[in-house]
């Protein structure tokens, strides 16, 4: 079994209740969610819009490879209603998202036969606090396998900037 950490946002309709169905579905088609952080109200990050987000992190336990995660979590987006991803940082608001962060200490960087490309861990993890407050209170002591900190001190480290 592996653990992979994954970053859950909404900022459209029943936030919260978003949030739940994509628990729900991560633990049907992924794997047993181990801890799931509390939901943060956020501003949206890369756009500008109205709506807040929700965010929250999870941990889950999988049989899966990454590339399996990866189609899986886009199946699960598509599920509850996001027609369309974010393109060369071209972000919108959006009902669902569910990205990848990190899967156990992997660093990997490829393209799916779909042509989705899969880097890991995320590689703007770091520069948002919706992804990392989440991350390091459910898992403060994981290790960034390329930063080599764990999310305790880069959350501390990002809040001394």
């Amino acid at each position: 079994m592996a653990k992979v950490y994954v970053g859950l946002g909404t900022n459209l309709g029943d936030k919260e209740q978003n949030l739940r169905d994509a628990v729900q579905k991560i633990e049907e088609q992924i794997g047993e969610v181990v801890s799931l952080s509390a939901f943060y109200v956020t501003a949206p990050w890369g756009f500008t819009s109205e709506n807040s987000f929700l965010n929250a992190a999870a941990c889950v336990e999988t049989e899966l490879s990454p590339l399996d995660v990866l189609q899986k979590t886009q199946t699960i987006e598509h599920e509850l209603g996001r027609m369309k991803k974010s393109i060369n940082g071209a972000y919108s608001d959006r009902l669902i998202d569910i990205d990848l962060l990190m899967y156990e200490d992997l660093v990997l960087s490829v393209t799916s036969p779909t042509g989705v490309e899969l880097n890991l861990p995320h590689p703007l993890m770091t520069e948002r606090d919706f992804v990392m407050k989440p991350l390091a209170e459910i898992a403060p002591e994981l290790v960034h396998p390329v930063l080599g900190k764990t999310m305790r001190e880069l959350i501390s480290s990002s809040c001394q900037q």
